[in-house]
């Protein structure tokens, strides 16, 4: 007797590739390889912003959302990025995709997803321009109004396959305003133009890894195959005579078909490592080989089977071999670091690694998600300093930001207690090291915070993320120019930086009087994360300061959309800046703008 199929209502993303045909018949190879890597990307998106992709069929892409807001905010970060990812293709192959979103009753069923929902999806997804977002007025009415989305009514129409017509709304992103008033769509560029500089090769090795291939599929080894990456990018990093690309960085090439020689020139490097990782129950494979980007030569190649409790041991053993390949010497220190091992319990390991990386969203909702995650990785491991440094970084966030902690005392509290006791368990850590001279600058604590924050940069050596924290110190400590060096320098060892780089880009150059550079980070910050509220605080520092103060106003109205709790007091104490010149002239500027106390 078959099962019953399972039913349930959901928001229902439908994607296709516009002209799929006609781009076959340019190049069949090419064209489906192009499709699959935009469905990959867009699949990756969707993961990022709580979704889950059902099904790619063919040249259509069909996920699943909790929330409306979730699926439009995937689809249009997908449509900026894919944009800039189509310019940069020399010919005419570059697929352009549209979208619809509906909520609908979904059936599940031998692992297909079919349903009334999905049929409203596609028909609406018909309607969309290309590169463009079309939803079901019921998506409409439940999308938050702050979210900084420019909706156009298309009124009612008749789709095939329902009897009643249908509301539909036309999504784009809001656009940002220059300082001459004139409204433009955001570009979304992965550096201000301002910024960019030719990635040459360092004066030291340099390498690059890329994801490691989950070869027996399931989450679960998908997880244990993204840590194994990154805990050999980690260790890597420690060795003072390397340079190291930081994990964001290669990420994009997750899943992909990818030219050595292509991600040497686009990381800047000379060296890339590539692996696969196979699990069983209690069983794990490992093989890693080291190439040459700029000649295309296999250096060393090796392969691992060993039990799941030794793969500890083993990214050991991969790094020694590395470094051992590179002809690179290590210090006394830093083979006691290589040595060191964080946990041993897989399962903390797990859960620290991914709910980091939801901590570093910066956004309240993943935030929480992330303390949730990190919280059963010390309940599990209560020696892990890696959990407790990225715990530290959660309750902090939480502490700052208005409405993000029904007590900000008290998570400023537990993220000192745990800071502490990542530095106990790990006082060489240079990422625990600078996110606790972040968490000191809140307390007001200058001397000591800058001090923290050099010692951290002294033990970075390639931690993109660490360089990036101490940067915040400097810059809450007045050291403007020093603080934009560093960010620079993470942005080198991560050349698909976060946004929140671009962030402190801007701050930096504010804080310098550089106004021209300092919209232009910010703006490129907001495109690249259109929730992300702080770039809009920079731009109302720089207008209201040029007194244009209608913009300003403008800018402190998107701040309040995506974040209505915002406090100019909590905003204020939670960044305070050592200078009371600086500080004052901050407060007065963003008063100018007219936001709230």
């Amino acid at each position: 007797m078959s099962e019953e199929p399972s039913r349930k209502l959901a928001v229902l993303l439908h994607a296709d590739v516009i002209g799929s045909t006609a781009l076959v018949q340019l190049n069949e190879t090419i064209a489906h390889d192009r499709i699959q890597d935009a469905f990959q990307r867009f699949s990756q998106t969707i993961t990022r912003h709580n979704g889950t992709t059902q099904e790619i069929r063919g040249d259509a892409l069909v996920a699943e959302f909790s929330r409306a807001s979730d699926a439009v905010t995937a689809a249009l970060e997908f449509q900026s990025a894919n944009t800039i990812h189509n310019e940069a293709i020399s010919d005419e192959i570059r697929p352009k995709l549209r979208v619809g979103v509906a909520m609908g009753e979904v059936v599940i069923a031998d692992n297909t997803v079919t349903g009334e929902g999905i049929v409203l999806a596609q028909r609406l997804e018909q309607l969309a321009e290309a590169g463009c977002v079309c939803v079901q007025g019921a998506v409409y009415e439940t999308m938050p109004k702050r979210l900084p989305f420019d909706c156009e009514n298309l009124g009612e129409r008749e789709l095939k396959g329902f009897n009643e017509p249908v509301r539909v709304y036309a999504v784009t992103q809001k656009a940002v305003s220059k300082t001459d008033g004139e409204k433009i769509a955001p570009e979304i560029d992965s550096q201000p133009t301002s910024e960019k500089d030719d990635l040459a090769l360092p004066d030291k090795p340099s390498i690059a890894v890329l994801p490691f291939s989950n070869i027996s599929g399931g989450q679960e080894q998908d997880y244990l195959a993204d840590g194994i990456t990154e805990e050999i990018i980690t260790t890597l990093s420690r060795v003072s005579k390397l340079f190291v690309i930081a994990r964001t960085s290669t990420l994009v090439y997750k899943d992909r078909a990818v030219d050595i020689r292509e991600v040497g020139r686009e990381q800047g490097v000379q060296y890339v490592l590539e692996g696969s990782v196979r699990s069983g129950s209690q069983q794990v494979r490992v093989t890693g080989q080291l190439i040459d980007a700029t000649t295309g030569r296999h250096l060393w190649g090796q392969r691992y089977d060993r039990e799941v409790d030794d793969i500890f041991a083993l990214q050991d053993d991969v790094t020694k071999e590395i470094v051992s390949a590179l002809q690179v010497e290590l210090t006394e220190g830093e083979q006691a670091h290589i040595a060191a091992q964080g946990t041993r319990n897989v399962e903390a390991w797990q859960l620290t690694f991914e709910g980091r990386d939801l901590v570093h969203e910066h956004h309240k909702d993943t935030v929480q998600k992330g303390r949730f995650l990190l919280e059963q990785a010390i309940r599990l491991d209560e020696n892990y300093a890696l959990a407790w440094g990225a715990l530290a970084e959660a309750y902090w966030k939480e502490a700052r930001n208005e409405g993000w902690s029904t007590s900000p005392e008290r998570s400023l509290e537990l993220s000192i207690e745990s800071s502490d006791h990542a530095i106990k368990l790990d006082p060489k850590n240079a990422g625990i090291l600078a996110m606790r001279s972040v968490i000191m600058t809140t307390l007001r604590d200058f001397d000591g915070a800058l001090a923290l924050a050099e010692r951290a940069l002294r033990e970075a050596h390639s931690d993109a993320n660490a360089i990036a924290l101490a940067a915040i110190t400097l810059y809450v400590c007045g050291k403007a120019e020093e603080a934009l060096k560093q960010t620079k320098l993470a942005m080198r060892h991560c050349p698909r930086y976060p946004p929140w780089y671009l962030l402190m880009l801007g701050r930096c150059h504010w804080m310098l009087g550089q106004n021209e550079e300092a919209i232009a980070a910010s703006r490129s910050a907001i495109t690249a994360d259109p929730l992300l509220y702080q770039p809009y605080v920079v731009l109302a520092e720089v207008y209201a300061e040029a007194d244009q103060v209608s913009e300003a106003r403008k800018v402190a109205e998107n701040i309040l959309r995506i974040e209505p709790n915002f406090s100019l007091l909590a905003y204020l104490r939670g960044l305070p800046l050592r200078d009371p010149e600086m500080e004052d002239r901050r407060r007065t500027a963003l008063k100018k703008a007219g936001l709230p106390d």
